[in-house]
């Protein structure tokens, strides 16, 4: 959602608002349809601020909820156990339980593999049920930067607005400051390529494959079609689920 159209407080009579959060947060604006994007902690307690009373139709945090979301009616939260995925088991992440959800629903039922491209990257199988099938978890884009800035002598610290243009970059480029964002990205599309090359053949029918989170438009260059299933790109995926949950302003 890094980077999507915002909606703007006041600009409807009634726009309904979704958030989810923890080192981010995820906006939703729903008047007739649904528009996302994300920004940091700080910038989104102010907008937090400029909700009506009533606006926020629902809200999850990943893990604990943060500081800033303390005090937000427990009515509108939405939590894991809230979720109709059947399986998952107690700790399972909200955020994973609503987008492994979300793209079942829209799979129409299909086994599915969703890939959720955030602080970390998170794998989630759900199987032609309707249930939880396990996942795997990696650090993500962003992480991975600020791991070899701090964890090595001679490489840099470098932002995760680097990654931007590593789709468009060399393949194997001299710098290392495009060498380090290009390894990056092309190692996290490598661990879903054999992901999903690993569930090619499964008892059934493989599953549909769905990319979403901040970083999914980064991957998406460098992802194949895998047995001729293409990864689908769902950005609002999470908010989606969201949505379904709590239809309108009443709890």
């Amino acid at each position: 959602m890094r980077g999507s159209e915002r909606g703007e407080l006041g600009a409807a009579a009634s726009p309904h608002w979704l958030l989810i959060g923890n080192s981010r947060w995820h906006w939703g604006w729903r008047d007739g349809g649904l528009r996302g994007w994300s920004e940091a902690a700080a910038a989104g307690a102010h907008r937090l601020q400029r909700l009506k009373p009533g606006q926020l139709v629902a809200w999850a945090a990943v893990g604990a909820a943060p500081r800033r979301l303390e005090g937000l009616p427990e009515i509108r939260r939405v939590s894991a156990a809230q979720v109709p995925l059947p399986d998952a088991p107690p700790w399972l992440g909200v955020d994973r339980a609503l987008a492994g959800w979300a793209a079942w629903r829209r799979s129409g039922g299909a086994p599915v593999l969703v890939a959720d491209a955030g602080t970390a990257l998170s794998l989630t199988r759900v199987d032609g049920q309707g249930r939880f099938a396990g996942g795997r978890l990696l650090a993500g884009a962003g992480l991975q930067l600020r791991a070899l800035g701090e964890g090595t002598a001679g490489l840099p610290a470098l932002a995760a607005e680097v990654l931007v243009g590593a789709a468009a970059a060399d393949r194997w480029p001299a710098a290392t400051e495009s060498a380090m964002a290009v390894g990056v990205v092309a190692g996290l599309a490598a661990a879903l390529a054999a992901a999903a090359r690993e569930l090619s053949n499964p008892p059934g029918a493989p599953p549909q494959l769905w990319l979403t989170g901040g970083d999914g438009p980064l991957l998406q260059p460098w992802l194949r079609e895998e047995g001729g299933r293409p990864w689908q790109l769902a950005p609002l995926l999470v908010l989606e689920a969201m949505a379904a949950l709590r239809p309108g302003p009443d709890p």
